[in-house]
């Protein structure tokens, strides 16, 4: 079942596909899979979307060295940064990122970070990836936000897209989020458990030499550091 927990994923010498931002979410997800839960080979996919935050691609190729993944593949998909100029705020040349506190209650469950459809796009083409190197489980890093959400983060959104992806006449890829329902403290309290070396990984969305720490994916990273005791090793602005 793709949003199972974890530990019914496990299945040892199975590959897998892990969706690789680099922030976060996605990075402790693959040291699960590569870990915990025994895939191997595992590989790994990131995008490059024309992201502002595209620091993340070098942490992704650093955490999948990390992992010893079997393969790690940027793929560049920069036509959405014309296809959806201005309608988020998450590509270069679109608004400004906004900070979490300007926010209005209205807006959190679909903020000006949202970028329109991009995982069901992101996933189809993993999903196809997957297909042609014979791997039929992909893992994406939803997870269950705190402060803000997004409807193609959702258990149900994994699911209808699941049903989709079983019209495969032969067989069929599935995507799984066993972290959909989870939030970012208990996350990062299983890397933390797991050794992820946080120092590597990169949220903040406004893309600067330092970390904004006010948007809204700061706001939750630091919460969750919070939570937990730790402190962020990331750099923040002052």
């Amino acid at each position: 079942m793709n949003t199972a927990p974890l530990e019914n994923l496990s299945c040892n010498h199975s590959p897998a596909l892990v969706l690789l931002s680099g922030g976060m979410d996605s990075t402790t997800l693959l040291h699960y899979v590569a870990r915990n839960l025994g895939r191997s080979p595992v590989h790994a996919i990131s995008y490059d979307y024309g992201q502002r935050h595209a620091r993340e691609l070098e942490c992704a190729r650093w955490q999948a060295a990390a992992v010893g993944a079997a393969s790690h593949r940027i793929i560049h998909v920069s036509f959405l940064r014309d296809a959806l100029q201005g309608a988020t705020a998450l590509i270069e040349g679109g608004q400004d990122v906004p900070a979490l506190d300007d926010l209005d209650a209205a807006q959190l469950d679909q903020p000006p970070t949202y970028v329109p459809n991009r995982n069901m796009m992101l996933l189809s083409i993993a999903a196809a990836c997957a297909e042609a190197q014979g791997i039929r489980d992909v893992f994406y890093g939803a997870q269950a936000s705190d402060e803000y959400g997004y409807w193609d983060c959702t258990a149900e959104f994994i699911e209808r897209l699941n049903h989709v992806f079983a019209l495969n006449r032969r067989e069929a890829v599935a995507v799984h989020a066993p972290f959909v329902s989870t939030k970012k403290a208990e996350i990062l309290h299983i890397g933390i458990q797991l050794g992820v070396d946080y120092a590597h990984t990169w949220s903040c969305y406004r893309g600067g030499e330092h970390a904004c720490g006010a948007c809204p994916t700061c706001v939750e990273r630091l919460k969750a550091f919070d939570t937990v005791g730790k402190r962020d090793p990331l750099p923040y602005a002052p």
